[in-house]
């Protein structure tokens, strides 16, 4: 009973008892839950109208990838204010730093611009033990990642460190692609990859130092080295913002023989002087 009245506020249940008492219950529990608990915006707290939502001054401060965005990294394409020195190539929809630094991964999306209200849930989630925030985010996702999703054959999450995973208690990228998969029926692998060793925090690290920073950084986990070889990959993080987390990963994967590596995030920054990626 306990893990249907759960489901009514964090998301489906997979065995059979729970998934045919769900549709019945939910309708009944959820209007009680919401006067005990009323819902919360996900950005500043402040009640809103339903759960997993934003209250509308946070929505108003979000920016979500609706338009023409880069097929690499996913940031705003052409007319778009907040990212002013991106533009469309003439070859394929590509904004300028991916040509002059292309990733090592096939295709990329974002579902949300990394800034305000954006900024201030991700970090929630990924710094204050917010889990419960994770199928809200996961569904932000969605729109910005079908396409990704429907050709993916394996769903993968960026790794922490050992030492990283112990102190935030969950790797907030395995969430999301937990989510994303459940959503779109694919299989998700959350150690496909394996962080062999600790990097330095790059806040403050220019593109190179972040490339120098992760190069190496990443191995396939052996046991799932088979299933790699000639798969189609889709990486999942949290934020992209040179793109040198995912370029490790990537070629981690190509290394092991991957057809083709996707990438999905949840916020992409914006670009710094010079472009990010």
């Amino acid at each position: 009973m306990l893990r249907v009245l759960k489901s009514a506020v964090i998301g489906p249940v997979t065995d059979p008892i729970g998934a045919m008492l769900t549709p019945v219950l939910t309708p009944i529990i959820t209007p009680l839950l919401n006067t005990l608990y009323p819902p919360r915006c996900l950005a500043c707290g402040d009640r809103t109208d339903g759960a997993r939502g934003l209250c509308g001054a946070c929505w108003r401060d979000t920016h979500f990838i609706t338009g023409a965005a880069c097929g690499k990294c996913g940031v705003p394409l052409i007319g778009d204010a907040t990212a002013p020195d991106a533009f469309v190539s003439d070859a394929v929809d590509t904004c300028d730093p991916c040509l002059r630094r292309p990733p090592a991964w096939d295709a990329g999306a974002a579902a949300v611009l990394y800034g305000g209200a954006a900024r201030r849930a991700v970090l929630a989630f990924k710094h204050g033990d917010r889990l419960d925030m994770r199928d809200a985010l996961a569904q932000w996702m969605l729109p910005a990642g079908r396409a990704l999703l429907a050709r993916a054959e394996i769903v993968a999450p960026v790794p922490l460190h050992w030492r990283r995973l112990l102190r935030r208690r969950y790797n907030q990228s395995a969430e999301l692609a937990r989510a994303l998969a459940r959503r779109s029926d694919r299989e998700m692998v959350p150690d496909l990859l394996t962080r062999r060793r600790f990097t330095t925090p790059q806040e403050k690290m220019d593109w190179t130092a972040r490339a120098r920073n992760q190069a190496g950084a990443f191995v396939v986990t052996p046991r799932h080295a088979a299933r790699v070889d000639g798969r189609s990959i889709l990486l999942i993080d949290d934020v992209l913002t040179s793109g040198a987390t995912l370029s490790s990963g990537a070629e981690a994967l190509r290394a092991a023989g991957a057809a083709r590596v996707d990438v999905l995030v949840l916020a992409r920054v914006a670009f710094a002087e010079g472009g990010s990626i």
